[in-house]
């Protein structure tokens, strides 16, 4: 048949059908030849939401989460649970290996979240290290004050002709 001899009902809808997006010109051409389509019966099925987020959120487990879902999983020996468990939680049989591997060695507070970024330079010795230091420090300068004073008492003590031997701290003489 030749492009005249289409009706004006098919040429009206390829020429409008190409100015549309996909899935509305294929309603549409459905729509010209079988009328109005019929609303679809929903199986009670929610769609998902194909929006993407702008951010991901990394999931966050409790420790009381962690030990349940250990729980069931270690509880459900049937055909197929373990995988039914982690479809119904939206969970990764790497969690499982993970969250079991604290509970091996007997480490309940390992089970807790554990903490993200990086790690503490904080010596717990360093307060009293640096207290000591100064003190060390302050001890030294006496020492060496102390030094420099008997140097100078040597050195009175040899102009004036008394020996260190006969002079007694507290000013007496022997």
């Amino acid at each position: 048949m030749s492009r005249c001899g289409m009706n004006s009902m098919q040429r009206g809808v390829n020429r409008t059908a190409a100015l549309k997006p996909e899935g509305v010109r294929e309603r549409a051409v459905t729509e010209a030849l079988d009328g109005p389509s019929r609303p679809k019966v929903s199986l009670g099925l929610a769609r998902p939401d194909p929006e993407v987020a702008e951010k991901a959120v990394r999931r966050k487990f409790t420790a009381e989460y962690k030990r349940s879902i250990l729980e069931q999983a270690d509880a459900d020996r049937g055909e197929g649970a373990i995988g039914a468990l982690l479809r119904r939680e939206g969970l990764y049989s790497s969690h499982l290996s993970t969250w079991r591997r604290p509970a091996r060695r007997r480490h309940a507070a390992a089970l807790s979240a554990k903490k993200r970024g990086r790690k503490s330079n904080f010596n717990p010795l360093a307060p009293e290290n640096a207290r000591l230091r100064a003190e060390n420090a302050r001890l030294l300068r006496r020492l060496e004050q102390a030094e420099t004073i008997i140097e100078v008492e040597k050195k009175v003590s040899t102009l004036l002709g008394i020996s260190m031997s006969e002079a007694k701290p507290n000013g007496e003489k022997s």
